[in-house]
């Protein structure tokens, strides 16, 4: 499957997400970006160290700015389970902008085009390293790492095209 591109319409899906009174919702992608602006980024898990120390934190520290740009929903997409998401995101308790939302068995991250096979490292298939900048469900911007490292992904590349 092809990875997706700018120009592409952001695919529906359902992803999990603990609110703010830890209720449990299966939220479809299409109800939290339709005539949004919105930053939707993808790391390969919860709790491991780059995403963790840098790519998660970025976007978090940078969630004012972003929304001083015209950014309505920052939107934080994991290959984890809801209570593993939920726990990360209690993680970081400055944070009051960036939505973590479960793609427990990958199946968005599949329609995306943006898997990873971490099977070496014992992870199983993930989610590439990515930064899309959505505007009406439309891809405007897609930032896909190669690697398994921050290149290009990061909210500091996303705040340079806004």
């Amino acid at each position: 499957m092809a990875s997706i591109v700018v120009g592409d319409v952001l695919p529906d899906g359902e992803l999990a997400w603990f609110d703010e009174s830890d209720q449990l919702h299966m939220i479809p992608v299409h109800l939290l970006a339709a005539g949004k602006k919105v930053v939707l980024f993808g790391v390969p898990g919860a709790f491991t160290p780059i995403c963790s120390m840098k790519h998660a934190p970025g976007f978090i520290e940078s969630a004012e700015e972003l929304k001083s740009k015209g950014v309505d929903e920052i939107l934080l997409i994991g290959v984890n389970d809801p209570f593993v998401m939920r726990a990360w995101a209690k993680w970081y308790p400055e944070n009051r902008h960036v939505k973590f939302l479960a793609d427990g068995s990958g199946t968005y991250t599949h329609a995306l085009g943006l898997e990873l096979d971490l099977s070496d490292l014992g992870l199983g298939v993930r989610s590439r390293r990515f930064a899309l900048l959505v505007d009406n469900l439309v891809v405007t911007v897609a930032n896909i790492a190669e690697g398994r490292e921050i290149t290009i992904s990061g909210a500091e590349d996303i705040l340079k095209v806004l």
